[in-house]
């Protein structure tokens, strides 16, 4: 699932950070972008003036409108027809330029936006890149509350009444930070990124058995809230005497993986029965995947000790 994004909305989001301004082309605002396919020939979504792999936002700045500027007329007006008959979304002026009149008339034509900038090309390509990696990206909704963990985003997970929004709440009163409760958005930013968040609308709210909706951020402060976090780290909470917590290898040298948006996110099983500190055990888990995140397993160290005892 990814997210919708128009010209509309491409502005709005950025009109006041970009300084943009929208000159012409005002009835292609429904106009919509879309995720880069790998399909040979397929137009990015960002770029610098390309009329041979056009951009779905094509970008022109001083050197780019020196040169069309200084074509001759013939050469011009294709150049400028090919522009505006290409896939192209929309068109960014940038460095406080003028685009050539043509422009102006062809912009509303063909109903392409034509939008200019007083910022350089490169802060425009970066912004805008940034900004389509967050809003187009693949997106998935989990069941589970996620956290921030001693500096690491965790998602903790298990079965209803399991116990997740008690030991959420836990660990925040240990200095820990809640993202988002029971339906934590996360889509891939990168190839090997999974960012969490929280919609907007349960932002600072968990919900916690026999208390009910708790505000998190009114009762503990804005300390306790986190907007987002990389995933680094599931956490799966299940019944002491299950057969999975039986299967369990004791020595944990092999990590177990979870696949989600086709990105292999490591998970640790952690068995649930009374009197277990369970806030205590998910920061040690924490601290045990760091380790292992620098090379470090105890359970390959300890099984290094016996196998040196018994030489």
């Amino acid at each position: 699932m990814t997210e919708s994004v128009t010209v509309q909305k491409l502005y709005d989001d950025n009109a006041k950070r970009l300084g943009l301004e929208w000159i012409a082309g005002h009835k292609g605002a429904q106009r919509f972008f879309t995720r880069r396919s790998t399909a040979s020939g397929s137009p990015t979504l960002v770029g610098y003036f390309n009329l041979i792999h056009t951009n779905q936002t094509q970008v022109l700045g001083k050197t780019e409108l020196k040169y069309i500027k200084g074509m001759r007329k013939n050469w011009l007006r294709d150049a400028c027809n090919q522009l505006f008959e290409s896939r192209s979304v929309v068109i960014m002026i940038t460095d406080g330029q003028h685009p050539p009149d043509r422009f102006l008339k062809l912009a509303d034509h063909y109903q392409i936006a034509l939008i200019k900038s007083k910022l350089s090309s490169y802060e425009i390509l970066t912004n805008l890149r940034y900004y389509f990696t967050q809003k187009l990206a693949e997106r998935i909704t989990l069941h589970g509350v996620f956290m921030e963990v001693l500096s690491l985003g965790v998602l903790l997970t298990g079965e209803s009444g399991t116990g997740k929004s008690e030991l959420a709440l836990e660990l925040i009163t240990r200095g820990q930070r809640l993202i988002a409760d029971d339906a934590p958005e996360f889509a891939r930013i990168t190839p090997e990124t999974i960012n969490g968040s929280c919609p907007s609308l349960l932002q600072d709210f968990l919900e916690v058995r026999g208390l009910g909706v708790l505000n998190i951020r009114t009762m503990y402060g804005d300390a306790a809230i986190k907007i987002n976090k990389y995933l680094r780290l599931i956490v799966h909470l299940t019944p002491l005497l299950s057969n999975d917590s039986l299967r369990q290898d004791r020595l944990q040298i092999k990590q177990k993986m979870y696949n989600i948006l086709g990105v292999d996110i490591p998970i640790f099983s952690l068995p649930v029965a009374p009197g277990r500190n369970l806030a205590v055990l998910v920061e040690a888990a924490v601290r045990n995947h760091m380790l292992r995140l620098n090379g470090y397993n105890a359970g390959e160290d300890l099984a290094a000790r016996q196998r040196r005892q018994m030489q």
